[in-house]
């Protein structure tokens, strides 16, 4: 994405890989200059690595006499860290981190087969591209109720989730490679013992469905990852509305309805983009990406003024 940003706005870019991923970056730059090495998108691009944090190289580099932009993604330790360098000539376009979130009405437990689409769109949303994007969800409104009846359909509810997350196809979704440990840890303190307020389906290398059993998420969920997923209930639909926040990204809805009744609240709470469950996922590399428009952002707008004298 990067790289096509800079290609359509006709930038020099230097991108620091990240030390999750430092290949990605460096295999389509290798791939440019095997195309066309003279080319000028192949001439201004660079792909470099080094540990966050190295004052020796981001002293120099993070300078107004070298760049005008730093596009930053990443955690809020990172984006702490990077704002430090900003100074007069130097704009920083902060992409931070965001979580998304996800809202069912009641309308989901009209019936079995309903039930059972719903859990299949649920799957893309929290399952795909393993969780690791803003995008996916992760904690779960469900408007189930929170009476006894209202439980069991949600624990029912919660199985069918589980096992469309299984059923994901393999370049969609895969087990995890390497299980956060923190967060298996607390997955794991949920399961021990039986417990009233949880109840967990699965978990390990496969994920699991979290379905509380009471209108509160795990106070975990900001970690939420490896395609764990939190089913909430609730009664009132102020409860997930007022759960919004500014960091919240990409809210999946359904039915359609509902997004259209619940759209200038949950605005007005910070939610930066509503999406009809299912396609969280599909949002397009070009256009809005947190509530800005980044193409715009790195551009440096220039003006020429011609006036005809009074």
């Amino acid at each position: 994405m990067t790289v096509a940003r800079n290609a359509i706005t006709r930038g020099d870019a230097i991108i620091k890989t990240p030390s999750n991923d430092p290949m990605t970056a460096a295999a389509i730059a290798r791939t440019m200059i095997e195309m066309a090495p003279s080319h000028p998108l192949t001439r201004h691009l660079s792909v470099a690595y080094w540990k966050g944090g190295n004052a020796a190289i981001e002293e120099k580099l993070y300078s107004y006499r070298h760049i005008e932009k730093i596009v930053a993604w990443g955690g809020m330790a990172s984006i702490k860290h990077i704002a430090k360098y900003i100074q007069p000539g130097v704009e920083l376009v902060a992409l931070d981190p965001k979580l998304s979130s996800t809202i069912i009405g009641k309308e989901a437990f009209l019936d079995e087969e309903t039930m059972r689409n719903v859990a299949a769109e649920l799957a893309k949303d929290g399952g795909g591209l393993n969780q690791e994007a803003c995008v996916n969800a992760r904690v779960v409104w469900v408007e189930s109720g929170t009476d006894d009846e209202g439980i069991a359909a949600l624990n029912r509810f919660g199985q069918m989730v589980y096992d469309e997350i299984q059923a994901l196809p393999a370049e969609i979704s895969s087990p995890a490679v390497r299980c956060d440990p923190k967060l298996e840890e607390e997955v794991d303190a949920l399961k021990i013992g039986g417990n009233d307020w949880y109840r967990v389906i699965g978990g390990g290398r496969d994920g699991a469905v979290i379905v509380s059993q009471m209108d509160e998420a795990v106070d975990f969920a900001p970690i939420l990852a490896n395609r764990v997923i939190n089913l909430v209930p609730f009664d009132d639909i102020d409860t997930p509305v007022h759960a919004v926040t500014s960091y919240t990204q990409t809210i999946g809805i359904y039915p359609e309805t509902l997004k259209e009744e619940l759209r200038d609240r949950l605005a007005l709470q910070g939610a930066q983009r509503l999406v009809t469950l299912g396609y969280a996922l599909a949002a397009t590399t070009h256009g809005l990406q947190d509530a800005i428009e980044p193409w715009r952002r790195m551009c440096r707008w220039i003006v020429d003024e011609r006036h005809q004298p009074s």
